[in-house]
């Protein structure tokens, strides 16, 4: 596969790999997840790789969903809910050039992802859509606007996201993420499936959409840094600086920024000097014993109530404000009260 969004490097036994969308900070896009499941399987393949260490291009590591085809999906949806009227999403949200992060400082795009199943009918983004099942004659559809949210068409649409993100967890081979600048909603869903996790020391973790409009969903934190820091953070949705991340048990450690990707780069190098025999084993040892304790069921009902969350009658008003004054203007008035992410100064940090 030749890869667009993506690059990798293979150096002493580890496979980089770059996310390579530095104008639109690395957000997620159907590209970008298909290439990163691709690289992932290729490394694992691989007798030179013992380790797979995710790097990102640019001011951010992954600041969540892409604006550009997520706002499509929302323009090929229709929603029965009568206090939101259609026309009051399609066409509003200006195009914003380098692309916004959705889930980011300016808070997570209008539309993301609800129009999108998985394998079925083809939408006008040239995604699958969510209206009609994929067995059902075109012919015989409903109207568009007589169509109401497919909650199972939601599942599998988000699951093609999840399963890439999980392949970081389930990659036979240790994953190792260098995380740099943002990383908030989309963004944690795939980096907290990584192994382990370095950041530079003015990198920002956090998931905006909990505050409305959306949850978590490969429900990696408790498991990361247990139940009480998981509600503290989950329940607010504050900022997580580097620093906090670490102390908390988020991430492994934060470095110098200027130190990052060398510093991450010599402890995968490390690492891969064990052979990746002992790697897997060791690897699913450990992984075992969170497995045992739920995740699978937990990541379940986190992708389940993702799609619940965007359509709750908070979620459809918060498409209809976006509608109305813009996607930006939105996001501030739902983080202003918080002075966090885009609405407040990057040295403000919640503690």
């Amino acid at each position: 596969m030749a890869y667009t969004t993506i690059r990798t490097e293979t150096a002493s036994g580890v496979r980089s790999i770059w996310l390579a969308r530095p104008e639109a900070y690395n957000t997620i896009t159907l590209a970008l997840r298909e290439e990163l499941a691709d690289a992932i399987d290729v490394a694992n393949w691989d007798p030179d790789v013992h380790v797979i260490l995710l790097r990102a291009e640019g001011p951010a590591f992954c600041a969540g969903y892409g604006l550009d085809w997520s706002t499509a999906a929302q323009a090929s949806e229709s929603t029965a809910e009568p206090r939101v009227p259609q026309e009051e999403v399609r066409g509003d949200v200006p195009a914003v050039e380098p692309p916004a992060p959705a889930d980011g400082p300016e808070g997570r795009a209008v539309g993301t992802r609800s129009a999108m199943t998985g394998p079925g009918e083809t939408g006008q983004s040239g995604t699958p859509s969510v209206g009609a099942g994929a067995g059902q004659a075109a012919s015989s559809a409903p109207a568009r606007d007589q169509r109401v949210w497919d909650s199972v068409g939601d599942l599998r649409m988000i699951s093609l996201f999840v399963d890439t993100y999980m392949k970081l967890w389930y990659s036979s081979k240790p994953t190792i993420a260098a995380v740099n600048g943002w990383c908030i909603g989309g963004g944690t869903d795939m980096v907290l499936c990584a192994d382990v996790i370095i950041a530079a020391d003015d990198a920002v973790f956090g998931y905006p959409p909990s505050r409305v409009w959306g949850t978590p969903t490969t429900a990696m934190w408790v498991y990361r840094m247990g139940l009480e820091q998981a509600k503290r953070y989950l329940l607010t949705g504050d900022e997580i600086s580097a620093e906090e991340a670490a102390r908390i048990g988020l991430i492994l450690e934060s470095v110098p920024a200027d130190d990052l990707q060398e510093h991450a780069f010599a402890f995968a190098s490390r690492m891969a000097q064990v052979p990746t025999n002992q790697l897997v084993m060791l690897k699913l040892l450990c992984n075992q014993t969170v497995e045992n304790m739920g995740m699978s069921s937990s990541r379940l009902v986190g992708s389940l109530f993702d799609g619940i969350a965007r359509h709750t009658q908070e979620g459809l008003d918060f498409v209809a404000r976006a509608g109305q004054v813009g996607f930006r203007e939105a996001v501030r008035e739902r983080d202003d009260p918080f002075g966090d992410y885009g609405s407040g100064p990057r040295s403000r940090r919640a503690q």
